[in-house]
């Protein structure tokens, strides 16, 4: 079973749903021992990082996820999830979970697109993630395919970590962690066919560790 983490930072039932739609059983939970007996964890979320962090901070969660990684617990951040495993973001001055060293960036409004427009921010629609280091998330997956973002802020984590790159402006880091611990800046539970793809092999590395 998987546990999605539930930190009232939203998206957590979309991700309930694709992984009902697989056919993975899973709970949205916030309690310890649930989240201790799973085979993996999905901390996903959107919205602010310090309102995220406040909370994370007050329930214990915080301490409960770091417990996790140090266990070697298989987890997958989304979005907001994949921001705050870092050490800081910027968004609200945040003091993040320290999990993964880097820090959050905000795209600069004078990037341009390939037509040499400015950028839109937040970056939202459909991009291509260029692998830079092989990934089991993306086995299987057709390289041409992409990813649904909806972003402001994007990881940039120290390089070591960095497992895939998408073009928004600039080559931005979308996908970083090692393995058994990862995160992914796009939303796997709004990107059709390839984001069910890649949760399937999250579950199932889940299941094999």
């Amino acid at each position: 079973m998987l546990a999605i983490l539930d930190y009232e930072a939203g998206n957590q039932t979309s991700v309930r749903r694709a992984l009902d739609h697989l056919g993975i059983p899973c709970r949205i939970t916030a309690d310890p021992a649930v989240i201790a007996d799973a085979s993996g964890l999905i901390f996903p979320g959107v919205g602010a990082a310090g309102q995220a962090m406040r909370h994370l901070t007050a329930t214990g969660l915080d301490a409960l996820l770091a417990e996790q990684v140090a266990a070697e617990k298989p987890l997958l951040g989304i979005c907001l999830g994949c921001q705050i495993i870092l050490d800081y973001s910027p968004e609200n001055d945040t003091k993040a979970l320290g999990i993964i060293p880097g820090q959050c960036a905000m795209f600069n409004p004078a990037l341009t697109d390939e037509d040499d427009q400015p950028i839109r921010i937040p970056h939202m629609g459909w991009n291509k993630v260029a692998l830079a280091k092989e990934c089991e998330l993306f086995d299987g997956i057709d390289p041409a395919s992409e990813f649904y973002f909806v972003h402001s802020y994007y990881p940039v984590p120290a390089r070591e970590y960095v497992l895939g790159l998408t073009r928004y402006g600039l080559d931005f880091c979308s996908v970083h962690g090692r393995r058994g611990l990862w995160a992914v800046q796009f939303h796997p539970e709004k990107s059709g066919r390839p984001g069910l793809a890649l949760l399937r092999n999250f579950a199932a590395y889940c299941q094999e560790a």
